[in-house]
């Protein structure tokens, strides 16, 4: 049978790395790589750099072409589905031409497979079709929400209290109900500006050499961090953040 391992491999600090998933790097045959369009050099040689540590010398690496996305589409479920059914049937196609019987494939996930990933359920899509059978586990890794706390020294829940992950678009759309700690990811319109009165934790490129980290009251700081942001985008070509807002205790 063949078997597949999502490994994730951290927020972009190389020590991010668990032992389980250099465990199951050790043991991968094939690595399928799905090029995104938009991975930067930093990213690529972390990758690469991970799997030269850690991976057996007759390991094979295949790169596949990830399906382009509308980034702001009218439909938002609807493009995500159509999305996630195009890039299963390139999944299935690498699987299928290059990973054989009793060999392990893996995919390298950054941050954790099971945080706004989509990995688990393209894998389920691609065994429903039928055309391939294998087995997968999925190894967790650190994600950019747990080093984002870290980093800030910023526990996510306060003592009996929830907190609440969520992205951008949901923010805009207003505050979450029932929670006074919100971790927001994939803000690509800084919806943490229309909350001038509440705190903020704020990291790009978090574990990586280029990380930047912001803090204080969204009423300070906002207008800093809007530059910041649209600098490091600008300089780098690419950004990945990740903020925690924290109402005041009642």
């Amino acid at each position: 049978m063949r078997k597949i391992s999502l490994i994730g491999i951290g927020a972009g600090d190389p020590d991010h790395l668990t032992l389980q998933a250099a465990k199951a790097i050790g043991r991968t045959d094939v690595f399928f790589l799905l090029d995104k369009g938009e991975l930067k050099q930093s990213m690529i040689d972390l990758r690469e750099r991970i799997i030269r540590g850690y991976s057996k010398p007759t390991r094979r690496m295949v790169t596949g072409r990830d399906p382009d996305r509308d980034r702001t589409p009218a439909d938002y479920e609807g493009t995500v589905e159509d999305w996630r059914h195009r890039r299963a049937l390139v999944i299935e196609e690498m699987l299928l031409e290059h990973l054989r019987e009793d060999e392990t494939g893996s995919f390298l996930v950054w941050g954790d497979p099971s945080l706004y990933d989509s990995s688990m359920a393209i894998l389920d899509e691609v065994l429903a079709r039928g055309t391939i059978a294998f087995e997968y586990e999925v190894i967790p890794g650190i994600s950019s929400v747990s080093a984002l706390a870290a980093r800030h020294r910023a526990p996510l829940n306060r003592v009996g209290r929830p907190f609440q992950v969520t992205t951008g678009r949901r923010l805009a759309e207003g505050w979450p109900e029932g929670v006074d700690d919100v971790v927001v990811m994939l803000d690509a319109q800084q919806a943490f500006t229309a909350y001038p009165d509440v705190d903020i934790f704020w990291g790009a490129y978090v574990g990586t050499p280029d990380e930047i980290l912001r803090s204080g009251r969204v009423s300070d700081v906002a207008d800093e961090i809007v530059e910041t942001r649209t600098a490091a985008r600008e300089q780098h070509g690419w950004i990945m953040d990740t903020y925690l807002l924290r109402r005041p205790a009642p």
